[in-house]
């Protein structure tokens, strides 16, 4: 059960597909304002009602995409965010266990009178 816990915390599987969760909301923002600025152009014959659907389209994946955005960082993130640091504490601000077992090897030979 460790193994599957570090896979799910540790690696980038959560922030891989909320990033795809929100591309793909994202896309249909993108698909529908394409959409509903190609009705308004003077080539298109569709008339003024079709441009009034293409916009409440776009409104709609707007809303959507809102929602969505909300969705995912407060039931995905947040409780991931909250579970990594519990499971897997940040280390402490400093020097990093090789750096201070360098600095421990400098100090031991100065003081034997080796030079630095």
């Amino acid at each position: 059960m460790t193994g599957f816990k570090n896979f799910i915390l540790k690696g980038n599987l959560i922030e891989i597909a909320t990033g795809l969760i929100m591309a793909l909301a994202f896309a249909e923002v993108v698909t529908t304002f394409t959409a509903w600025l190609t009705s308004l152009l003077p080539a298109s014959t569709e008339g003024i009602f079709s441009n009034a659907t293409y916009f409440g389209a776009f409104l709609n994946a707007v809303v959507s995409f809102v929602i969505i955005g909300a969705v995912v960082y407060f039931f995905i993130v947040t409780p991931y965010a909250t579970a990594k640091e519990r499971f897997f504490p940040a280390e402490e601000a400093g020097t990093s266990a090789d750096v201070a077992v360098l600095q421990e090897i400098r100090d031991l030979l100065a003081a034997r009178g080796g030079t630095v």
